[in-house]
């Protein structure tokens, strides 16, 4: 059976999150040789009433066809951002009707939310003590209201395991394509990616979005040393290399390289090599010494270090996770 959705969409509601979900999981499908393979998520959208129109910030109502009780059903729960979370937003408490339709929500049961329909999950509990985030704009007031929620203003998203929270708006779809990557490898998460026209993967986090002053026109970049970078990852990379790409001076590279990306340059080429090592190891038959080196982490044993602190399993548990799910797309 497909993995069940349900989108919780509440009044107030932002028609851009609220029909991210469906986009991404609704598009889902196994792949092979043959052509697309069977549907691997089911998406629902449901309200906290019976069913009938909700209303959102623009000027359209959405009809949904489903109240609280598809809750009782979801494998995962999307709670995406509102407008209108009221006493949620005021002072971290959830409404009689709001508390009763997540009450149906089955223990175990994955929660995600979109933007700050993080104030939903930490008003009900999921995020005591955890870590979380929301959009940039909002994660003052958050912490504020959510003292035992550990609040991270600089990423796109975390992922706490059963309980995963994103940024602001397309955020979002960063997360949802981190999910289908979590549960059925980069292949299908790169199609959907393929299909939506964006990036499968992001660098850095919110701190690129957050507003500062526009630089000089006559400042240079360090797209092309990333180019330059990302065309050689098997090989060492310096950071004077980098700089040098650029024309700038280490200090000056690195200070532009974090306003520009979020992170150092050295995060982001461990980053960078991470993927490519998942790439080959669940598209390739290469052993785990040939995917370190082709990665740029020269040995087996820095590409289990790396692995291991970036996603919590070794690269042969990877594979035969990853190579698995693939196959039974099929």
């Amino acid at each position: 059976m497909p993995h069940r959705v349900v989108v919780l969409a509440l009044d107030g509601a932002l028609p851009f999150e609220l029909g991210i979900p469906q986009r991404i999981f609704g598009r889902s499908l196994g792949t092979g040789s043959g052509g697309p393979g069977r549907k691997l998520y089911d998406v629902v959208t449901c309200s906290i009433r019976p069913p009938g129109p909700v209303r959102t910030d623009a000027d359209f109502a959405v009809l949904v066809e489903h109240g609280p009780e598809a809750l009782a059903t979801a494998d995962t729960v999307v709670v995406p951002a509102s407008y209108e979370l009221g006493p949620v937003f005021e002072e971290g408490r959830l409404t009689e009707e709001l508390a009763a339709a997540l009450a149906l929500v089955r223990p175990g049961t994955r929660m995600v939310s979109i933007c700050t329909g993080s104030y939903v999950l930490a008003a009900a509990g999921y995020l005591d003590g955890r870590p979380a985030t929301t959009h940039w704009s909002s994660a003052d007031h958050f912490q504020r209201i959510f003292p035992q929620v550990r609040v991270d203003p600089d990423v796109l998203f975390i992922d706490d395991g059963d309980v995963l929270t994103s940024a602001g708006v397309a955020a979002g779809i960063d997360l949802c394509l981190h999910l289908v990557r979590r549960d059925h490898g980069a292949a299908v998460a790169n199609e959907i990616a393929r299909r939506t026209v964006v990036p499968p993967h992001r660098d850095g986090g919110q701190a690129q979005y957050i507003h500062r002053p526009i630089p000089e026109p006559q400042f240079a970049t360090t797209t092309a040393a990333r180019a330059w970078a990302l065309a050689r990852l098997d090989r060492p990379i310096l950071l004077r290399d980098m700089a040098e790409q650029e024309a700038m001076s280490v200090r000056t590279f690195t200070r532009r390289f974090r306003e520009e990306v979020g992170i150092s340059p050295g995060q982001w080429l461990t980053q960078q090599r991470v993927e490519r090592a998942r790439h080959l190891l669940e598209s390739t038959d290469l052993s785990i010494d040939q995917v370190a080196r082709d990665a740029g982490f020269g040995t087996a044993t820095s590409l289990r270090q790396h692995l291991q602190a970036a996603l919590g399993v070794p690269p042969t548990v990877y594979r035969r996770t990853f190579r698995s799910s693939a196959d039974a797309s099929t």
